[in-house]
């Protein structure tokens, strides 16, 4: 994408067009197998960077795969649309370090995995929480098992919340009663947006945690629309903080924004930027000359050409958990486009008792169909 209101004055494409769906389900298809990739991979011993980059390189590998025939309009854009992210135990995300890092996983670690690709500009991003073990038969205990078990319950709370004919407002309700039941708490100034194409954070949001001093505004959820339904849960309380701004190497390029450069450097990192990652987030380390990265990045981040994600964290010996997942809001249902596995989880007993989140997180999410339909209209034209 190289000029932003090109597909401003474009009609808009949403889910009611059925090569919209296709993009959506292939580019989920390649973020789910980077991410399961990732999971299979974590261990004791293993090296957050080379993990990283072991998975962005997988991930450029499939996308180089599919949709390579020209259209009408030209080829079609494709691409990262979140670099892969390793946060450990309090780091609550955006861990996407260069080659120079030393962490490694360690046996009893809590490590979330954030990904996500694009086809066309229909993004698919997916997050995942395990605990490292050598024996992954092992069931999670402790704190862990409760912070993991918080985020699975409200994000399958928020999955039968976010549905067309539903208020933004209401989704997160019963949020902290679910994290309540395991003595945690959900991250604050955490947004689901609605996605657009091109746009992971769209002006439609559910805030995670509301409160008096910071709101959003009511709207209703409808059918043909798309939500990053994204849920952080801690077992602190739930107020992060940067504490190195040097650790930042997630940006985006602020699309709203202009400035002429002065500095050599910046002139070079910012074309790089726009050809290879025009509206989208990517990591330092995908950028050629990453040296010169470095000195031309201060000028743009001065003058807010880039948006940065910065490494955020918990208070030591807390622990965050994190589920993410873009969702289709279709006519028979939503279509939950990535979903992983649970290690087995011990949470000594602790469980949610209200009765009216149990029988929501047992609904489907799929349209009950109506039986008999078809056989009755073939009845009356043969009558």
């Amino acid at each position: 994408m190289s000029d932003a209101e090109d597909y401003a004055e474009e009609e808009e494409l949403d889910l009611s067009d059925s090569d919209v769906v296709t993009k959506y389900k292939a580019a989920a298809e390649i973020t789910n197998k980077t991410l399961k990739y990732v999971l299979d991979s974590i261990a004791p011993g293993v090296s957050v960077v080379e993990l990283c980059e072991s998975a962005d390189a997988l991930l450029d590998t499939e996308i180089e795969k599919v949709f390579n025939k020209p259209t009408k309009e030209g080829m079609i854009e494709k691409g990262v649309a979140f670099p892969t992210c390793l946060s450990i135990n309090n780091c609550c995300g955006h861990f996407s370090p260069m080659g120079s890092d030393n962490t490694v996983i360690k046996e009893g670690d809590l490590v979330k995995v954030d990904v996500g690709c694009h086809i066309d500009g229909w993004v698919s991003v997916a997050a995942h929480t395990v605990v490292a073990q050598e024996d992954k038969t092992k069931p999670v205990t402790g704190r862990a098992a409760d912070v993991i078990a918080a985020a699975r319950d409200a994000f399958q709370v928020a999955l039968r919340t976010i549905r067309p004919g539903k208020l933004t407002t209401e989704a997160s309700d019963k949020f902290g009663d679910v994290c309540k039941a395991y003595d945690c708490t959900m991250l604050d100034g955490v947004l689901t947006h609605v996605q657009k194409r091109f746009i992971l954070d769209g002006n439609k949001v559910v805030l995670n945690t509301p409160t008096s001093e910071e709101g959003v505004e009511e709207d209703e959820f409808l059918v043909n629309e798309v939500y990053a339904i994204d849920i952080l849960v801690s077992t602190g309380e739930g107020k992060p903080r940067c504490l190195d701004e040097k650790q930042t190497t997630v940006y985006k390029r602020a699309l709203d924004r202009e400035y002429n450069l002065k500095m050599k450097a910046s002139r070079a990192l910012f074309s790089e930027i726009n050809r290879k990652f025009p509206a989208l987030p990517f990591t330092l380390r995908a950028i050629e000359d990453q040296r010169t990265a470095k000195l031309g990045l201060v000028e743009l981040c001065n003058h807010e050409l880039l948006h940065e994600y910065p490494v955020l964290y918990e208070k030591p010996g807390e622990l965050v958990a994190h589920f993410k997942s873009t969702v289709l809001l279709m006519q028979n249902g939503s279509d939950q486009l990535s979903s992983f596995p649970l290690q087995e989880l011990d949470t000594g007993g602790k469980q949610v008792e209200d009765e009216e989140i149990k029988a929501l997180m047992t609904q489907s999410i799929k349209k009950a169909k109506r039986k008999g339909g078809k056989k009755k209209k073939k009845k009356e034209a043969a009558a």
